[in-house]
């Protein structure tokens, strides 16, 4: 009897386990079309110079060319500039919107969640066409305006390349926050009222139950913020694309907006595959020390 029910749970097991399989085949399936396949067919790319009707194998000659090529490093460059001017500051001012809208009543925080998401389901162009405006660098335009009136005289913001990387990081600060607006309000709202009524008891004030309280409360959510915000802001394309071409003087340059030239301005299919794998690689490799150091005491 003990050998036919041992006999009997191997079987269910089995086809437990077939049954998993078949209703994880769809996610399967859509991985290995859009994520596997596309990944394999890249590094193919990579070590060709491609062309549509005959392509020649080069060997790794693409990634020796794009570490050699100065443009790269630039864009790499520009594109660490961006990350560090405009993750640390969105994360800061995500929480500290999250942290207003908190005590509001339930109508309220629905009004202002919308307005700040608005700009996540816009139009990227849309928002492009508003912040050109914006940015005009004649008086009609709003940022000069605006300088105008404690005494500046008109700036380009966009066609200097003292100020055009600045804008693109200034739109950043001020279009970004949606997403982790939400995330923060959902991970305020799963904190203990305890936890503050005992802090109010040992005559804690607001920034200290700010720091001692929220902060800690709220790591595994910077951590995932942070984490994609950093993987989001190395794959910036759209910003650069639309506003300012990657000008003035390639100020503004960055990684994907040189992978697309690369591929779609210049046909180097075989380099851009090169770069856009290597630009893989340092996000892993950026995303793990992340994890690392960042995610030591986080506990989900």
């Amino acid at each position: 009897m003990a050998v036919m029910a041992k006999s009997i749970k191997r079987k269910r097991i089995k086809g437990d386990g077939a049954w998993g399989y078949i209703f994880i085949a769809v996610s399967l399936l859509v991985f290995a079309m859009f994520t596997a396949y596309p990944v394999v067919s890249a590094f193919i790319i990579s070590l060709q110079k491609y062309k549509p009707l005959g392509s020649t194998y080069v060997g790794f000659d693409n990634y020796a060319s794009s570490l050699k090529d100065g443009l790269f490093w630039q864009a790499m460059k520009n594109t660490l500039v961006y990350t560090v001017l405009t993750v640390p500051v969105n994360l800061f001012l995500s929480m500290a919107i999250a942290v207003l809208i908190l005590p509001l009543r339930k109508k309220t925080q629905s009004f202002f969640k919308g307005i700040y998401y608005l700009p996540v389901v816009a139009s990227g162009v849309a928002l492009s066409v508003v912040w050109l405006w914006i940015f005009d660098p004649l008086e009609g335009g709003i940022l000069n305006q605006l300088i105008h009136f404690f005494g500046f005289e008109n700036q380009n913001w966009l066609g200097s390349s003292k100020t055009a990387m600045f804008s693109l990081v200034f739109m950043s600060w001020m279009s970004s926050h949606g997403t982790s607006i939400i995330i923060y309000l959902a991970g305020l709202l799963g904190i203990d009222d305890t936890y503050y009524e005992a802090a109010e008891i040992d005559g804690a004030n607001f920034l200290q139950k700010l720091w001692h309280i929220v902060v800690p409360s709220l790591k595994p959510a910077t951590l995932f913020l942070l984490v994609t915000g950093v993987i989001g802001s190395f794959q910036v394309f759209q910003n650069a694309y639309l506003m300012t071409g990657g000008g003035p003087n390639n100020a503004t340059t960055m990684v994907g907006l040189l992978i697309f030239n690369n591929a779609f301005t210049y046909f180097e299919f075989g380099k851009a595959a090169a770069q856009s794998l290597i630009l893989a690689v340092i996000i892993a490799v950026i995303s793990v020390i992340q994890f690392k150091y960042a995610g030591k005491d986080v506990e989900y």
